[in-house]
């Protein structure tokens, strides 16, 4: 029987994990936050009423199958038209889902249309059907409505945000709650804090159904902070803020963090940006986590990314150690990095 493996996150986190993941012999669930409301995800919510399909989307196309018939859907489902009134903008894969979703009557029941048509290794899960919308408050006292505001405001005022949540309340879809109970190994996916993660989170049942499995929980830690949401975030700030919406200051057994340096030149680029790489201090970490996974994460390329095959390869390292170690003195794996 295969190790139990849940990926919670969204966007291109998600994608980078399960993208690395979906080769190797596990039994994968990936759960997607439902808070998007900016691009084609936001005008299809808005114009159909229907829960945003893009992070599904690139969940489903990153689990999808290798052969040809594979590789030419997930093509399809990623290509993006680039002119036509009422078209511009939008994915081939969003409107599907769309339609499926009309289709067979539900969301939940679209995502499974689509998972048998692209052939996915593992499953995709929306961590609510409930249509809520994420609201942000700043530590002025502020309140940023949407997703998509929270998302692009930049960081030019220099206000922090203080909280997340979800309006109204959503509650979590129970199949997810299901998943993280039955899970051998959780993985909390690198993406935006507040917009990619926390969300996930804030579905009602999530964090209770966290502290209470006896699933062992690892955090990815960003690459680059995020103007407006992360500004000047370190590694341990995020491992803290992810503990405090879990509800549990010390619930993440292990933290990956990526090891590599970037050149002057890309660091430059993303300063012009706004954005920082991720720093950690090794023993502030092991202050806070068990254990500290230091590896070279990053991918080849002009862009700060992830590497998926070096994620997938870090993430099953720790499986031995982790799962199926109910005979160790204290239930948890030694510290070190």
């Amino acid at each position: 029987m295969y190790p139990s493996v849940v990926v919670i996150g969204g966007g291109t986190g998600n994608f980078s994990v399960l993208s690395g993941l979906k080769d190797h012999d596990l039994d994968l669930t990936a759960v997607v936050a439902m808070s998007d409301s900016g691009g084609s995800s936001g005008r299809l919510r808005d114009e159909l009423g229907q829960l945003p399909p893009g992070d599904i989307r690139q969940c489903l196309v990153a689990l999808a199958g290798d052969a040809e018939q594979g590789a030419m859907l997930r093509r399809l489902f990623t290509h993006r038209f680039s002119m036509g009134e009422g078209l511009e903008g939008h994915s081939v894969g969003n409107l599907l889902l769309a339609a499926l979703t009309e289709i067979t009557g539900a969301h939940d029941r679209a995502i499974e249309a689509a998972s048998r048509l692209l052939n996915i290794r593992g499953r995709v899960l929306p961590v609510t059907l409930t249509n809520s919308h994420l609201h942000a408050v700043l530590t002025d006292g502020r309140e940023l409505e949407e997703e998509a505001l929270i998302d692009t405001r930049g960081s030019e005022d220099g206000v922090e945000i203080d909280h997340v949540f979800l309006s109204p309340p959503a509650y979590a879809f129970p199949p997810v709650l299901d998943a993280i109970t039955e899970a051998d190994l959780i993985v909390l996916a690198p993406g935006d804090l507040y917009t990619s993660l926390v969300p996930n989170l804030l579905a009602e049942g999530v964090c209770e159904a966290i502290r209470s499995t006896r699933a062992r929980l690892v955090y990815i830690t960003n690459l680059m902070t995020k103007p407006g949401e992360t500004d000047g975030f370190t590694a341990e700030r995020f491992v803290s803020e992810v503990n405090r919406y879990i509800g549990d200051s010390s619930r993440i057994d292990v933290v990956v963090v990526n090891s590599a340096t970037f050149s002057e030149r890309v660091r430059q680029r993303y300063l012009q940006l706004g954005a920082r790489p991720v720093e950690y201090d090794i023993a502030a970490m092991k202050a806070l986590v068990p254990w500290v996974v230091e590896n070279n994460l990053v991918a080849e390329g002009i862009f700060v990314r992830h590497d998926p095959d070096k994620l997938a390869r870090a993430v099953i390292s720790l499986i031995p150690r982790l799962v199926s170690s109910e005979d160790a003195s204290d239930g948890t794996p030694a510290a070190g990095s």
